[in-house]
């Protein structure tokens, strides 16, 4: 039955991303409203999730990020649909990488790296792609969904480029592989999830509260000896996103204990903070206290 339910959704998926852009934007137009104001998706944890972090601003200001966030995710719907069909150089076009003459010295040497990026913008499209160097294989971490289905589906959208999908749970012993193998790979992290309660390690001041961070892509980029970069993403326009590469770390083991971690939660609080609409707020981000 299962697999008979996938086969129909990955068939309506792949046919809807068959549509051009300009129809799959009118179709995010009327998913706007029905999101936010008939189904009220998450509405509540978007809106405390805004009084937390912009205590500052007015009840107005917070409802310009809050309708401006369920436009820009509707958005994010239609194009993580498109992903499905969508040529690889139009993802390019769309996702545009910058400082990449950074990668291009790095790689000379011959190392690989982690890429620490969060769910802001389309994630989907930076984390996914192989990017201009052909002698880098791309990758990412992924959460297996708790819905089989959805889970095959994601997967199979996110390897239409070619990228390594890697489970959470066998990130170590999959990059030691590839290690092993001489392999030269960028594996993306998205590091701005919720920790579980057993992985509350690292505590810091982020976006006007006290927040743990994840520290899983700092212990594995000491171990396996990798590299760190952050990507910065900018959304330029509807469908037109920027990603800056910038350094977090090279040769981490050297670096002291928390500080990739430190780094990471820096960059991406001054990204979310740029604007904050592009951020996913409907995460349940601060499920857990200090004790």
């Amino acid at each position: 039955m299962q697999k008979v339910f996938y086969l129909l959704l990955f068939a309506f998926v792949r046919l809807h991303a068959l549509l051009p852009m300009r129809i799959l934007y009118m179709i995010s137009d009327i998913l706007y409203p029905v999101i936010y104001y008939v189904a009220g998706y998450r509405r509540k944890v978007v809106r405390q999730n805004l009084q937390r972090c912009f205590p500052e601003k007015s009840e107005k200001e917070r409802l310009i990020i809050e309708k401006r966030f369920y436009r820009h995710f509707s958005d994010y719907i239609v194009e993580s649909i498109k992903q499905a069909s969508i040529s690889k150089e139009e993802v390019l076009s769309r996702a545009e990488f910058t400082n990449l003459e950074l990668i291009e010295q790095w790689s000379e040497k011959g190392r690989s790296g982690i890429l620490m990026l969060g769910h802001y913008g389309n994630w989907e499209w930076f984390s996914s792609i192989n990017f201009r160097f052909e002698n880098l294989q791309f990758g990412q971490v992924y959460r297996p969904l708790k819905n089989k289905v959805m889970d095959k589906l994601f997967l199979q959208i996110r390897s239409v480029y070619g990228a390594i999908n890697i489970e959470k749970n066998k990130t170590m012993r999959e990059l030691l592989r590839l290690k092993s193998e001489n392999k030269q790979v960028i594996i993306a992290f998205l590091s701005d999830q919720t920790p579980s309660t057993n992985n509350l390690i690292y505590w810091t001041h982020f976006l006007n509260q006290d927040s743990s961070i994840l520290v899983g892509a700092e212990r594995i980029a000491k171990k396996a000896d990798f590299d760190v970069f952050y990507l910065d993403i900018q959304k330029k326009g509807r469908g037109k996103y920027v990603g800056e590469f910038k350094l977090i770390a090279e040769n981490p083991k050297t670096t002291a204990e928390f500080e990739i971690t430190e780094k990471y939660a820096r960059l991406m609080e001054e990204t979310i903070l740029r604007d904050p609409a592009y951020w996913l707020w409907s995460h349940r981000r601060w499920k857990h206290s200090r004790n």
